[in-house]
């Protein structure tokens, strides 16, 4: 007789590497990719842009936090709407999610070309294959992923609170100078124009580690507290920096900084630099943005992994994809099926594409993620609902994020659409091929069936 050893996931995250995941998954772009962007869409006034989709984000991190207190399992969202709905929206989620984490890494990875041209330019270095640098950087972020959380914890800490000092430096640089003009950013601003709405639906995927850290709940120690303050804390200092950033950036340069050659600049930090210091300063400047993008491609990988790892344990997905590794407790597969794809995205698309597209269904995310608390509560005595913690304010958070959400997914078109219905596609693709003849049947119906007035199971088969 053989007895199988079950492997389960370390917890050894604690709330000050928790903050420090969430806040990595989001500084890269949000930091040193997004201001430009922004600017293009809205004018000066961009910086508005990051406080008014911070504060979509904070209000839906109440629900966030409410679901993952009380389902504080590897998976995050997809746990929560599998739950919830059932496993084909579960699946349905997992994929989804998972693909918008995964390219949002790819987009870091890509995003650094432009500061890597910086300091290639400098030193007289040409015919620089970026893609093949970027192909070594996710080999180290694969190697790191697989040897576990811990040496995350060692790579991740230094290189956040290195790239937060920076940034803070060059503001403060940038005040000392006395050369600002603190009334440009608030020319022809007009906070509530269909332009602000574009622009922080834009930006939206700069808070996108919020999501992430619920992704690797069942490596989180006391997730019940260290979840729910470890999301908020992480959110609040993110949409701070973000916002105080981009208003110094705006009243520091020239009006039209953010544009060369017809185009937003992909590395408005380096510009930034250029306007408050010299050349020694840019380098490094570059140089700390590249390493800052790269440690959000290593958040992202961990946390895109868990979501095949969640949905393989659950039986939608191979059990393969279940498998953890004995000797570092890490799902190997996920990982390196993440890394694949990855690569794949590297050579099929600019940042600019992948920023609208993840921005897109990160929405679709949180409308979904307010819906999902309310559905939660109401489902009635079949579904006790008894979290930890509870959203403060119900259900003001949950209408506002809810409705504020869908505005802004609306206003952005159709490439967020798009990519909301391909999510769609894959996750009954994925369902059907694969999860309904391997999944355990559910015992009773869903809280929405419940909430819904259904008072028989609906079956995995009609799902």
């Amino acid at each position: 007789m053989v007895v199988e050893k079950t492997v389960e996931l370390a917890r050894s995250i604690g709330l000050k590497t928790l903050v420090i995941l969430s806040l990595s998954s989001m500084l890269g772009s949000g930091i040193f990719l997004l201001p430009a962007f922004a600017q293009e869409v809205v004018g000066p006034g961009m910086w508005f842009a990051f406080l008014l989709a911070g504060s979509v984000v904070i209000a839906s991190a109440f629900s966030k936090a409410e679901l993952a207190s009380a389902m504080p399992q590897s998976g995050g969202f997809y746990v929560y709407a599998e739950r919830t709905y059932g496993h084909l929206v579960g699946t349905i989620s997992g994929l989804g999610l998972f693909a918008s984490f995964m390219l949002k890494s790819a987009f870091a990875l890509v995003g650094f070309a432009a500061y890597m041209k910086v300091i290639t330019d400098h030193y007289g270095i040409e015919n620089i294959n970026s893609n093949a640098i970027a192909m070594v950087l996710l080999a180290f972020i694969l190697l790191v992923n697989l040897t576990g959380v811990k040496a995350i914890k060692k790579v991740q800490i230094p290189i956040v609170t290195g790239a937060m000092a920076m940034v803070v430096v060059l503001c403060i640089m940038a005040l000392a100078s006395g050369d600002m003009d603190f009334g440009r950013p608030v020319e022809d601003f007009n906070p509530v124009s269909i332009q602000m709405g574009t622009a922080a639906a834009l930006v939206f995927v700069a808070y996108s580690g919020a999501i992430k850290v619920g992704a690797i709940g069942g490596e989180v120690m006391d997730p019940e507290t260290n979840l729910p303050r470890g999301m908020i804390q992480s959110l609040v200092i993110a949409t701070l920096l973000y916002a105080t950033v981009a208003y110094i950036m705006v009243a520091t340069m020239d009006p039209g900084w953010h544009m060369v050659d017809g185009h937003a600049v992909e590395n408005p930090i380096t510009v930034f630099a250029q306007s408050v210091a010299g050349t020694a300063v840019v380098l490094i400047a570059s140089l700390v943005a590249i390493i800052a993008m790269a440690s959000m491609a290593l958040a992202g990988v961990l946390s895109s992994s868990r979501f095949i790892y969640a949905m393989a344990k659950d039986g939608v997905l191979p059990a393969s994809l279940g498998e953890l590794n004995e000797r570092y407790k890490t799902p190997h597969w996920p990982i390196l099926l993440t890394g694949l794809l990855m690569a794949v995205s590297i050579y099929s698309f600019d940042v600019h594409v992948i920023a609208e597209l993840a921005s897109g269904f990160i929405l679709m995310v949180f409308i979904v993620l307010n819906l999902t608390v309310v559905v939660l509560r109401r489902a009635g005595p079949k579904h006790e609902w008894n979290p930890p913690y509870r959203s403060p304010l119900y259900p003001l958070p949950q209408i506002y994020g809810t409705i504020a959400g869908m505005f802004m997914l609306v206003l952005m078109g159709k490439k967020a659409l798009f990519g909301g219905a391909g999510a769609i596609v894959l996750g009954l693709i994925a369902w059907y091929a694969y999860g309904r003849k391997n999944v355990q049947p559910r015992d009773g119906p869903t809280p929405l069936s419940t909430f819904l007035g259904r008072d028989s199971t609906v079956s995995e088969e009609s799902e």
